[in-house]
């Protein structure tokens, strides 16, 4: 390989190294901020029908709901302008891996070096590429398992809040205070709800105030369905009213939530599954004429060329990969 070619290559390796570190540590953060973006309309278009219900009210106490209101809003906004991004410690607890920051970059570096050395002398690829490949798997495989797992307890989360909701409901309507119910969720409750709900009982016990502590429980948790369940409290502690009728609507929400979700995904299985043909048939294709002719397909591992070849195709398909898991990834 001439000294130009190597040059265009380390060149080429290096930018590709950068992206993909670039696409790793600040993908949360545009993430973070369209889901702020969408708490803050939710939180904005969601108490606006819980007002017009209250229409028959009387006014003192529609001005207090307003106040209320406004003021969870503008704490929201407030602590999304401080807090523009997830940070990697807040992005593993959600997870609930247990990780810490220390174990997530022994792991990060600890699969880079096994993944160059598996490149560089198992596969043989020239070490420049084996290194920028070695980088790029350290840098996105722990952070997709990452991101995995962390969507993966959100949607448990999700799916398990409307029995949580039910048995406060049905506590509250047989005398029990709120706390009490969260008590019991917390001891009784299935994860992660469980966890969670663990954490606002320990705030209570800390003189925190049972509305600042589902506060902060959506704050943890940033989904449609904790916020919708903190504002329903915070409205409802502050303003009066029936607790259990607001908390039994919010129940069916979610619930029809949950169904539509379903539906949703049922429509997109078919466009996943396409996705994911596509995605395999490279190396699919590649294994079938290495099994037959392996002459034939030995040119990309053997020489300089058919390693840039390579090398260059891979990133290509993991950027078609991830533009096919955007597209068929709906917003919901």
């Amino acid at each position: 390989m001439s000294p130009t070619s190597s040059l265009v290559l380390i060149f080429l390796l290096a930018a590709i190294g950068v992206g993909g570190a670039l696409y790793a540590f600040f993908q949360p953060r545009f993430i973070y901020n369209a889901q702020v973006r969408k708490r803050l309309q939710i939180a904005a278009g969601m108490p606006a029908g819980m007002a017009r219900q209250a229409g028959g009210a009387a006014s003192p106490r529609k001005r207090s709901i307003e106040e209320t209101l406004k003021e969870i809003k503008d704490k929201q906004k407030e602590k999304a302008r401080s807090r523009s991004s997830v940070s990697l410690s807040e992005w593993l607890r959600q997870s609930g891996l247990g990780w810490s920051r220390t174990t997530y970059f022994i792991r990060c570096t600890t699969l880079g070096v096994m993944a160059y050395l598996m490149i560089a002398f198992v596969i043989g690829l020239n070490p420049v590429i084996a290194a920028g490949l070695g980088f790029m798997m350290g840098a996105l495989l722990p952070r997709f398992y990452v991101g995995l797992k962390r969507n993966r307890r959100f949607a448990a989360l999700g799916n398990e809040l409307p029995n949580a909701v039910d048995v406060i409901v049905r506590g509250v309507r047989s005398g029990l205070p709120l706390g009490d119910c969260l008590r019991v969720i917390a001891a009784e409750g299935q994860e992660p709800v469980r966890s969670e709900f663990k954490i606002v009982v320990d705030d209570q016990t800390l003189g925190v105030p049972v509305q600042d502590a589902m506060l902060r429980l959506a704050e943890r948790i940033p989904l449609p369905e904790t916020n919708f369940l903190a504002t329903v409290v915070a409205v409802q502690s502050r303003s009066g009213g029936n607790l259990t009728e607001a908390l039994a609507n919010l129940s069916n929400v979610l619930r029809e939530r949950k169904k539509m979700h379903g539906k949703i995904k049922a429509m997109s299985a078919e466009a996943k599954a396409s996705a994911g043909i596509i995605g395999a048939l490279p190396p699919v294709v590649a294994g079938i004429l290495y099994l037959t002719s392996p002459q034939y397909i030995s040119l990309l591992f053997t020489t300089p060329l058919g390693q840039m070849v390579l090398a260059v195709s891979a990133v290509w398909m993991l950027i078609g990969v991830l533009v096919m898991r955007a597209m068929i990834n709906f917003d919901f």
